[in-house]
């Protein structure tokens, strides 16, 4: 299975997300990520609370969501509002997109602790919700079971 994780941007929450999965996932789920209008460069910061956790870097960057066009992700996942709210290329076609809404800890102005501690939260969110993707049988879903299931991994998390 392979998952496009997509925000604005793509510096900071859809980098954690394909890094936390990829990492996790031992190769049963490949995890990309992208924006729709990318900064061009990884939140330093992203980099940093990662490779705290043990998590590998290597190949992140911020990129366009054009770049994507050729993997044919199976399904794709916001993780800003903004991103849920614009109008996905053509070349999503039927692919199942669910929102995985997450705070952007970029935005937190404060301590380095309060800045780390928004960090961890979010990461701790999204390992939470790849951790219940990667207990189910998606193997043997629907695309529209998919979805739902996906979706409803983010509402009780």
């Amino acid at each position: 299975m392979k998952i496009l994780f997509i925000c604005t941007h793509n510096r900071c929450r859809s980098i954690l997300s394909e890094a936390i999965t990829n990492h996790l996932a031992d190769g049963r789920i490949t995890a990309y990520s992208a924006g729709s209008q990318p900064a061009g460069e990884v939140h330093p910061l992203s980099l940093k609370y990662l490779q705290q956790r043990g998590i590998s870097i290597d190949g992140l960057q911020s990129q366009s969501w054009d770049d994507f066009e050729a993997i044919k992700p199976d399904v794709v996942i916001t993780v800003c509002d903004s991103a849920a709210n614009e109008a996905c290329p053509v070349w999503f076609g039927n692919t199942a997109k669910v929102h995985w809404g997450l705070p952007d800890p970029t935005k937190l102005e404060g301590s380095e602790a309060e800045i780390q501690s928004a960090f961890n939260s979010v990461m701790d969110t999204i390992e939470i919700r790849v951790r219940g993707l990667l207990s189910l049988d998606i193997a043997a879903m629907s695309g529209a079971q998919l979805q739902t299931t996906l979706q409803q991994l983010a509402e009780e998390i």
